[in-house]
């Protein structure tokens, strides 16, 4: 059962307090307090976990602090929908609104390489209005003599340009619980320039001590990366292990399947999944073009299948866009082929924006029908 306390509830009020004593004292009962900061108010979540089912949903309602309760089922406790469409979904990070109804860009370096080349593209990326990037400092390789990653030495210059060209949010892959200390660190003894969006990549996504590290911090929100051939209902609970832990600020990437189906294309694009996720979850959901596709084959319309991939995301409703650029390509150090270059970051914003605004225009076509058919 879930208890949604009253918007903006005070957590040193009376009415919290005796809301709190009577649950913390139900028999066979363990709580999951879970604060979620929107962009106008914080609401509190109660999880009542454990044996539920004898309990009065209406006594739990009539608690001073709580708006209303809610039956869950055993998917995905936290993070799912459980058909109550009303809950906010996503979430508010260093002034940057994440959910499933609004769309952010990470254009970005898979793996940073140089100060010149992360100068060049947070600039770019400031004179087009964006605040988001990627920034890969740490790289897990299939290849044990492929490079890693700069670690923690490159953090230092790449927060500072960060914060230079007003960028809010950075998301950058960590492969160990160490790479947080790391991080929150650097950014304090930067004085927080920027922020970090911590992201968990297709190969650990069934890694559970570092999922259960990383959901103990509330810090930085979390995006976590579909696995390489597993289902989605293994991802999806992947997740929730975040959740679990405490942490429920996360968004859902798919990023395509492993398999030799998927050919010419690096692995089977599976875009078609962002409604499904956002049905089953309260989640917003990310698409990654660049590791989908993972070429810059063009069709015969002129247009990149990188392109294609990210619109076919986008007009299915995707609310982030996690995708690889780089100044020099022929220079990157990882995945240079697949990355879109510095003069088509226009062009693909523009791309973008159409395909969110056909988006909404289709939400309101249905929107319509299903008005029609409720009269």
């Amino acid at each position: 059962m879930l208890a949604i306390l009253h918007p903006n509830t005070a957590l040193d009020s009376d009415a919290y307090r005796q809301t709190m004593h009577y649950l913390e004292n139900l028999p066979g009962v363990s709580l999951r307090v879970h604060e979620i900061q929107g962009a106008s108010q914080r609401l509190t979540e109660v999880y009542l976990l454990g044996d539920t089912k004898t309990l009065d949903k209406e006594e739990i309602e009539a608690l001073p602090a709580v708006e209303r309760a809610i039956r869950i089922s055993d998917d995905y406790r936290i993070l799912g929908r459980h058909k109550d469409d009303n809950r906010q979904s996503g979430f508010t990070y260093n002034g940057v609104e994440f959910s499933q109804n609004n769309l952010n860009i990470f254009a970005g370096l898979c793996a940073v390489d140089v100060p010149e080349h992360v100068e060049q593209m947070m600039q770019a990326l400031e004179d087009a209005g964006e605040v988001c990037t990627r920034m890969g400092a740490y790289k897990p390789r299939t290849n044990p003599y492929s490079f890693q990653g700069h670690g923690k030495g490159c953090l230092p210059w790449v927060f500072e340009k960060a914060g230079k060209h007003g960028i809010k949010v950075v998301a950058m892959e960590i492969t160990h619980e160490s790479h947080i200390e790391e991080i929150d660190t650097c950014l304090e003894k930067l004085g927080r320039p920027t922020g970090v969006m911590l992201q968990v990549g297709t190969r650990n996504t069934q890694n559970f001590e570092l999922l259960k590290a990383i959901g103990r911090q509330t810090t930085y929100p979390v995006l976590l990366k579909r696995g390489f051939g597993i289902t989605l209902n293994e991802s999806l609970n992947a997740a929730e292990y975040l959740a679990s832990e405490g942490n429920a600020n996360v968004i859902f990437c798919l990023r395509g399947m492993k398999t030799e189906a998927g050919q010419p294309h690096r692995n089977m694009v599976d875009f078609a999944h962002v409604p499904a996720v956002k049905r089953l979850t309260r989640m917003p959901v990310c698409v990654d073009p660049s590791h989908s596709v993972g070429s810059r084959d063009r069709a015969p319309d002129g247009i990149l299948d990188v392109m294609h991939a990210t619109a076919q995301g986008v007009i299915a409703g995707a609310n982030m866009v996690l995708v690889d650029f780089h100044p020099k390509p022929e220079k990157a150090l990882v995945d240079g082929p697949q990355a879109l270059l510095m003069n088509e970051l226009p062009a693909y914003l523009e791309d973008i924006r159409l395909c969110h605004d056909t988006w909404k225009k289709r939400q309101a076509i249905y929107q319509r029908l299903k008005d029609n058919t409720a009269e």
